[in-house]
């Protein structure tokens, strides 16, 4: 009763609130990935690796939140650094290698994803004769992907209170949330299989972002030019201009298949 007392006087309310936003529009590329991802394995399988995956998520995710409250320096603590005569200049930590090692997976993801698109022949016959994933494995990947993506989330929500439990009620409901989106998301890219690519290259743009942000918290530096982190707002715009494209230019193709069609 006390929780529901805490959790719920006004601070805190418009604090959730403010939570479950955040963790929306950051989740938006976890979704994208999940939706990717659990098209690896049996048709009737998807929605239960889902389901599974973004349920043992969320309590992932809170055993972060818990980690990152009680041990948040042990994690930003030095662990070696690489310095190579001005050529290359690195001071690494755990969290720094957590990001960059879940960028280069993301890249690797959606390049694999763009070839494959590209090498196929048949667009009919491709999800049948693609090898698939097991369950499990699904389930772990998108689980791990979970956590990286969390990071961010996790912090920004420790920067706005130091409330647990509404930080941990914000997880659970953003977590219950992206579970019901996450099936129409994959049925969304199902029935549209032209915005596959779009949404792959999403996936590349926001594994590039991961690079750049654990560069930037590792002090990579290459001939003494520093990594920079990408900053949101040019990531949301970079997207936006990629949606925009996509739009204007399957448009501007119907209008030139239809000018084709009356000519002939």
């Amino acid at each position: 009763m006390q929780f529901l007392i805490d959790l719920f006087t006004l601070q805190n309310f418009l604090t959730l609130l403010m939570l479950v936003m955040l963790q929306a529009v950051l989740g938006f590329d976890n979704l994208l990935y999940i939706s990717i991802e659990s098209k690896r394995v049996e048709p009737d399988k998807q929605a239960l690796v889902r389901l599974w995956g973004i349920g043992l998520a969320i309590i992932l995710r809170l055993l972060l939140l818990i980690t990152l409250m009680s041990s948040r320096q042990l994690l930003e603590s030095p662990l070696f650094g690489l310095h190579l005569n001005g050529v290359f200049d690195a001071e690494v930590h755990l969290y720094a290698l957590i990001v960059l090692a879940g960028g280069v997976f993301i890249i690797y993801t959606a390049v694999k994803e763009i070839y494959h698109m590209l090498a196929m022949h048949d667009l009919g016959e491709s999800a049948a004769d693609k090898p698939k994933r097991s369950v499990v494995l699904s389930i772990v990947w998108i689980v791990v992907m979970n956590v990286v993506f969390s990071f961010d989330s996790i912090l920004s929500a420790m920067a706005l209170t130091n409330n647990f439990m509404v930080m941990a009620a914000a997880v659970v409901i953003s977590g219950a949330m992206m579970i019901w989106l996450s099936d129409r998301v994959a049925q969304f890219l199902e029935k549209n299989r032209m915005y596959e690519v779009l949404g792959l290259f999403v996936l590349l743009i926001v594994g590039v972002m991961l690079l750049a942000e654990g560069g930037h918290l590792a002090e990579l530096a290459f001939f003494g030019y520093h990594i920079e982190q990408m900053a949101s707002s040019t990531f949301y715009f970079v997207i936006a201009v990629l949606v925009i494209v996509d739009i204007v230019q399957g448009r501007y193709q119907k209008k030139l298949l239809a000018e084709k069609a009356t000519t002939h």
